[in-house]
């Protein structure tokens, strides 16, 4: 291989990484690390950042690192290689969540174009949406990305399932409340003000003071007590949104990895045309409380996110660590 290809390889493999850590993650903890050989990208779950009370499993530290390993994906193939991937490719190594290699030269579709570009753009919102409708296409458009990547997503159509869904988020946010080491837990990843920190969930990624929606869905209280947020004018903010689960049929970790990449693949597609997405983990991460969803409203599959999608005018920054705090050695 000549200096010229070499070059380019090594650009688009360091590309691909600055992708990656744009990945929405719980908490914003960023649990992942890459290793890097020559053309060969190798992501890793990072268990210094794993929530050991609030996700015992690991399951919403593989989704976090799915979600990364999409993006991986799209930058490779965005810039002109296929990505040539294995998930979990060894059981001896199970910190090793996937390989991407660069095969074939390719030319990116639209698709994939539209997908990266918004890599950088997308956020997380953590309020109620404008009373703008969603386009019921695009909800369809949304519903065929996660399929692509084996994941159902579901547009919750009745109003007394959205209802029983924003009861059961308050209520289990009421009973984590209460649990000190969970408080604890999430106070780590929560930032005040003026913090130097780049991961962690900014005080200025959600409002001082957010308005109700109707249903209401309980957000984290990332405050404790203090008057944190930022002051978005929030009059128009009081709609819940689209409502929607997104599920799996298995419950492995290939599946979590796997509802990832569907569902960074659906907010991306999401804020190509507008929107945002709130997430609602909170009774997913009670098993008895995900048991019923799955055995109540999921059709017997594995609820692995539920989210609220919507128009807002919100503008936060995201706050990402640097590649360098990303890499580890061979």
């Amino acid at each position: 291989m000549n200096v010229r290809a070499t070059e380019e390889i090594t650009s688009v493999v360091r590309t691909a990484i600055e992708a990656a850590r744009w990945a929405p993650s719980v908490h914003n903890t960023q649990p992942w690390s890459f290793v890097v050989d020559g053309d060969e990208i190798a992501l890793r779950a990072d268990s210094e950042r794993k929530l050991r009370i609030g996700d015992a499993t690991g399951r919403e530290l593989l989704i976090s690192c799915g979600a990364a390993l999409m993006n991986v994906r799209l930058a490779v193939r965005a810039l002109g290689y296929e990505p040539q991937v294995r998930v979990l490719p060894d059981p001896d190594r199970p910190a090793l969540l996937a390989t991407v290699r660069l095969a074939a030269a390719v030319a990116a579709d639209s698709g994939t174009r539209l997908l990266y570009a918004e890599i950088k753009r997308r956020r997380t919102h953590r309020a109620g949406f404008t009373g703008l409708p969603v386009p019921e296409r695009l909800l369809e458009a949304l519903v065929a990305e996660a399929s692509t990547e084996g994941a159902r997503l579901t547009p919750v159509r009745s109003e007394p399932a959205v209802r029983v869904l924003a009861a059961i988020t308050c209520a289990a946010q009421e009973v984590q409340s209460q649990n000190r080491p969970l408080s604890l837990e999430l106070i780590r990843w929560a930032r005040p003000p003026g913090s130097p920190r780049t991961d962690g969930v900014p005080a200025e990624g959600y409002p001082r003071e957010p308005r109700r929606t109707r249903p209401h869905f309980a957000q984290r209280d990332y405050t404790h007590g203090h008057p944190w947020g930022n002051d978005t004018d929030q009059f128009f903010s009081t709609s819940t949104g689209v409502v929607a689960v997104l599920t799996t049929k298995g419950d492995s970790g290939q599946d979590w990895i796997a509802a990832g990449q569907a569902l960074q693949r659906v907010l991306l597609h999401a804020s190509a045309h507008g929107l945002s997405a709130a997430f609602h983990t909170q009774a997913l991460e009670m098993s008895h409380l995900r048991e019923f969803l799955r055995q109540e409203l999921c059709s017997q599959e594995q609820p692995q996110m539920i989210m609220r999608l919507g128009i807002t005018f919100d503008d936060t920054r995201g706050v990402r660590r640097p590649v360098t705090d990303m890499l580890e050695e061979r």
